[in-house]
């Protein structure tokens, strides 16, 4: 039986199953390893469009998005595995623009365990497996946008030196 202590359309329920989205691709296709977004579209669920960061520097990617879907992504975050809790970092900060309009981030932490189920050499767990996972981060949901070009772009860091942009030119069709 799966462990899911969240409301999967609550924020921290989403902060989670971005997670298992993570989990559930191995290296080659993964959605934060991608360095172009031509693997954004992998295991998308059907109610919300996830996007990537990446782990470290700056990536752009390009992709399609279902029209109607809003978008959920993390400008900086922490997951921890098997049971471990690293508290919300209060130097870290995040930022997200869409198309050129500074958009708000909220902290959210699922600090309950919840099961994520990765694939082998995935970069949640690194193993094939279902692990006990908690993540701590500075996310943007962004409501559906209207068909055609738009740009997201999110940035954060740490506080101390780590940071993560990622620039996606989006189609909505």
């Amino acid at each position: 039986m799966t462990i899911f202590p969240y409301e999967p359309s609550s924020p921290e329920g989403l902060a989670a199953r971005w997670v298992q989205w993570v989990a559930a691709s191995g290296p080659l296709r993964n959605p934060v390893i991608d360095d172009t977004g031509r693997h954004a579209h992998r295991r998308q669920p059907g109610d919300v469009w996830f996007l990537a960061g990446c782990f470290g520097g700056a990536v752009e990617r390009h992709c399609t998005v279902p029209a109607g879907r809003p978008l959920f992504f993390p400008a900086f975050n922490m997951w921890c595995p098997n049971g471990t809790y690293i508290p919300p970092m209060p130097e870290a900060t995040g930022e997200a623009y869409v198309d050129d309009k500074p958009h708000p981030v909220a902290a959210i932490d699922a600090d309950e365990l919840f099961d994520v189920r990765g694939v082998l050499l995935n970069p949640v767990t690194r193993r094939r497996g279902t692990v006990g996972m908690r993540v701590w981060g500075l996310w943007a949901t962004v409501e559906p946008l209207d068909p055609g070009p738009h740009r997201v772009r999110f940035t954060g860091t740490d506080g101390r030196g780590f940071r993560v942009t990622a620039m996606y030119d989006l189609t909505i069709a």
